[in-house]
């Protein structure tokens, strides 16, 4: 028997995965509170639109808003329930999708920042699970019922992965990896926490500077002092990763210590980095459109993850004794845009940090 799939949170990742494995032929149901994207989910399915003709679908989805969860008590159980809302959001997803699990169900945190131990204190550590998205999924919910893609598949990318916070490799990692490899590639990992923080020096260095900027991806990796803002970003949270002992991969396609190195001032190291980032903006792997998700949610007017993210790498430099200015300055100025006293503008994070 298929497992039973719930998906809390129907946005652009949610979304996409929940259409995808829908497509695929497994049990899912979406759920979410935007009731306007719920009514169009029911009457014209979920439309999917991607870098290619092919990877435009539309896919009948069962979707659900919050108030009617509660009919999932006359149903088979959930045996695989994905967190896929904003972190300000976990606690409260998680406890409502608790109560409906199967005996042996788990919850699997599908979010940008590192929510585990929030999704653990609710349904605890033996029913726990991570799954990180890599970047180059890249999707975006940008009206109701329809969701787009801006980055290449690319078949040589590991786009998720599936990690018990033991680091054990266990059956039910495998079997969700062997799922989600409907989605795009996906890999069991025993290497859980160092591949979260490796997303979140990769999410730390672009998401809070688009929303502060209001630049796209394209634009903010071609702009010559944004992009060196971005570098310090991303070397500050590789070395605080570090020093927490953290097992770290490439940030996106950079190396972890030449990232960091380049923070520091090697000059051979900024060569090589900036080198990278600039081929992103010419090899046509990203649309133009393409924006990463707190760069959505400020144009939408949305609360952000800031505090979950530069904030959070923050205060743990702070735990472990290495000063990371540049995600406080980003943190401070994502919160002066979200509360309207500046507007996104490129000089937002060209000040001292």
């Amino acid at each position: 028997m298929l497992k039973r799939i719930a998906i809390v949170g129907a946005g652009a990742v949610g979304g996409y995965v929940g259409a995808n494995l829908t497509d695929a032929g497994h049990d899912v149901t979406l759920i979410d509170p935007w009731a306007e994207h719920v009514n169009a989910l029911r009457e014209h399915g979920m439309n999917l639109y991607g870098m290619t003709p092919e990877e435009r679908r539309t896919i009948p989805v069962n979707a659900m808003h919050l108030t009617d969860v509660q009919s999932l008590a006359k149903q088979r159980p959930i045996d695989i329930a994905f967190i896929s809302m904003k972190s300000y959001d976990t606690v409260w997803a998680t406890q409502m999708i608790a109560q409906y699990l199967a005996p042996g169900g788990c919850v699997v945190s599908m979010q940008n920042c590192i929510n585990e131990e929030t999704v653990a204190s609710v349904v605890g550590w033996g029913r726990t699970l991570g799954c990180i998205v890599t970047g180059g999924v890249g999707v975006d919910l940008y009206e109701p019922g329809h969701i787009r893609r801006g980055y290449s598949k690319r078949p040589n990318v590991t786009s998720f992965y599936i990690g018990e916070p033991s680091g054990l490799i266990t059956k039910r990692t495998q079997e969700i990896a062997e799922i989600m490899g409907c989605v795009d590639t996906a890999v069991a990992t025993d290497n859980l926490w160092g591949e979260r923080w490796t997303k979140l020096c990769v999410n730390g260095m672009r998401n809070g500077v688009s929303a502060a900027t209001g630049m796209g991806g394209n634009e903010r990796d071609g702009h010559d002092a944004v992009r060196r803002v971005c570098i310090k970003l991303g070397g500050e949270s590789v070395r605080v990763g570090q020093k927490l002992g953290y097992k770290l991969g490439k940030v996106g396609v950079l190396d972890p210590e030449q990232l960091a190195l380049a923070m520091e001032g090697n000059a051979a190291a900024m060569d090589k980095i900036e080198s990278q980032l600039n081929a992103s903006t010419a090899d046509d792997t990203r649309s133009e459109y393409q924006r990463p998700s707190m760069g959505q949610d400020m144009a939408k007017g949305r609360r952000t993850e800031i505090e979950f993210m530069n904030g959070f790498i923050t205060r743990e430099g702070v735990r472990a004794g290495i000063a990371a200015p540049t995600h406080e300055m980003l943190t401070r100025q994502v919160l002066r845009v979200e509360r309207g006293e500046i507007p996104a503008r490129p000089e937002n994070v060209l000040v001292n940090s």
